[in-house]
């Protein structure tokens, strides 16, 4: 299946707030949104990823229907909304197997599923495929249309949004669909562009080898602006908006939003320095020492040690892996706001403006100081 490339023309004086993966979390995007004063004067992007894993991917869809229609919003197809979509209209090119692990897998997170439960139908395996499409197309057709209608590309005078990258502007067209739209480690491949490219899909925690860090990446001498912050993907992810003033400006920022609970340091901490850090590209380790609340490990790559949350181990036949941690010491000044990803007997694991690490101080009591 080809690209579908839609041309668009921003117009001057407008706020263009661009957002990816939101993955059918229906809170954090509304929240996010308010954060950033959302109103009919913007222009909203969504590059892809709106539903599946998340618990609301339906209600999600509804919403940025209904959004739709009263605001002005481009939406992007990206390889998660192109799920349903294979599965209604496609021609089996995901498989049989692939909808087995789809369904047991993601379960209740997944959008079909979702729609089932709605419709009352509950499914138990892949025998039930072939009524649950003909339920869907009778109940959801409004919904499927919608995501069947979803472009792959969107294109302005000085910009190109996709969900996961292409190799070049030319003739986008003819790319295909699926490559665009899953395009792993985009930002690895050394493109270069003429005018700036946004994707999502590859959260930028990826990226970065030194520490964790959930903001939008920005290369602005190659033209790349990567945005995924890990919603629902990973414990310490964010929602990020990309922010810019009107078309043609690259005066870039952005908003982020999570639900972490939000404490103030008492405590100064010198940063860290050459940290561990293990993410899902590289998460393979071997247990040394497995404790109740934390345990001693290997970082399988690079031979190094760490003590991880036993909490964020996981065993997959012989393999141990561990979700993103790091061993990486916060830089902290007395005042500062932290958001709470985990707290142990030991410290606190926290977020500060985006980037994850371990704070070890005192914490302000909501109510007391």
């Amino acid at each position: 299946m080809k690209a579908v490339v839609k041309q668009v023309e921003f117009p001057a004086g407008r706020r263009i707030l661009v957002i990816s993966d939101i993955h059918g979390n229906l809170p954090w995007f509304q929240a996010l949104l308010a954060k950033a004063g959302f109103s009919r004067e913007d222009i909203l992007v969504l590059v892809g990823d709106l539903v599946e894993k998340g618990r609301d991917s339906l209600a999600t869809l509804r919403y940025i229907m209904e959004l739709s229609a009263t605001h002005t919003v481009y939406a992007l197809c990206g390889n998660c909304d192109n799920l349903a979509v294979d599965f209604i209209y496609g021609n089996g090119e995901l498989g049989r197997d692939f909808y087995r692990f789809y369904l047991s897998v993601w379960g209740e997170r997944a959008l079909i599923l979702q729609m089932a439960a709605e419709a009352g139908m509950e499914v138990r395996g892949p025998g039930d495929l072939p009524g649950l499409r003909m339920l869907l197309l009778e109940r959801f057709r409004s919904e499927l249309e919608f995501l069947r209608s979803l472009p792959t590309i969107l294109e302005s005078e000085h910009l190109v949004f996709v969900h996961g990258g292409v190799p070049s502007y030319a003739h986008m067209e003819e790319l295909d669909a699926w490559q665009c739209m899953k395009n792993d480690d985009f930002l690895g491949q050394g493109r270069v562009f003429p005018k700036y490219c946004v994707v999502g899909h590859w959260p930028v925690a990826l990226y970065r080898g030194d520490r964790l860090c959930s903001n939008p990446i920005i290369e602005r001498t190659r033209k790349i602006i990567s945005i995924d912050g890990g919603c629902v993907l990973k414990r310490d992810g964010q929602l990020n908006a990309l922010v810019i003033p009107e078309a043609g400006s690259e005066a870039f920022s952005w908003i982020s939003y999570d639900d972490c609970p939000v404490k103030t340091a008492l405590d100064r901490q010198e940063e860290g320095r050459d940290a561990v850090v293990i993410h899902w590209t590289d998460d393979d380790v071997e247990v040394l020492e497995r404790g109740e609340e934390f345990s001693l490990c290997r970082q399988a790559s690079t031979g190094r040690t760490l003590e991880v949350p036993t909490t964020y181990l996981r065993r997959q036949g012989d393999r141990d892996w561990c979700e993103d941690i790091s061993d990486y010491r916060l830089g902290v000044e007395p005042g500062d706001a932290l958001s709470i990803v985990e707290e142990t007997s030991r410290g606190c694991l926290c977020k500060k403006n985006g980037v994850t690490g371990w704070y070890f101080g005192g914490l302000e009591t909501p109510g007391k100081g």
